[in-house]
């Protein structure tokens, strides 16, 4: 049975669903482990929405009973309500495009390369914060570059 356990959490972990917080689960449905499993991030927090929304339970009570604060609790309510069940997905943290590296900023950058083909990276990205006022990684600004130059082709 242990074999079977650690596939299942390597198969929530590879799929981002693991809950890494799953010792603080306390509700007497997830204790048992018969079919709910605390690890499982995705039926925690469908099970804690709809033990408020059909049960009644109280918000602070259920979020402390699933792990989880009030905060949080309103958090995952709204994802559920725009989103359905896809909104129980645990998402990618940050900017989700390049918000830094702008046209503007793109256009800058390529013409200070067409007029000095020597220019490197860690000269590029002194440019783009002496112009912008931009603090931008070298990584990020070669990545936008290798974008440019794959578009162009």
């Amino acid at each position: 049975m242990q074999n079977e356990e650690r596939k299942k959490e390597e198969a929530l972990r590879a799929n981002g669903t693991f809950n890494p917080r799953a010792a603080r689960v306390t509700d007497a449905l997830f204790v048992n482990r018969d079919f709910f499993d605390a690890r499982d991030l995705v039926q925690v927090k469908y099970e804690m929405l709809r033990r408020v929304r059909e049960e009644g339970m109280n918000v602070a009570e259920a979020a402390a009973a699933f792990g989880f604060s009030r905060v949080a609790f309103y958090a995952i309510q709204r994802a559920w309500q725009c989103d359905g069940i896809s909104g129980l997905l645990p998402r990618p943290r940050g900017p989700r495009h390049a918000h830094k590296l702008t046209d503007e900023v793109m256009e800058s950058v390529c013409a200070a390369q067409s007029e000095d083909a020597t220019l490197r990276t860690p000269a590029l990205v002194a440019l783009v914060h002496k112009r912008f006022g931009i603090e931008v990684h070298p990584r990020s600004l070669e990545r936008a570059l290798a974008r440019r130059s794959k578009k162009r082709l």
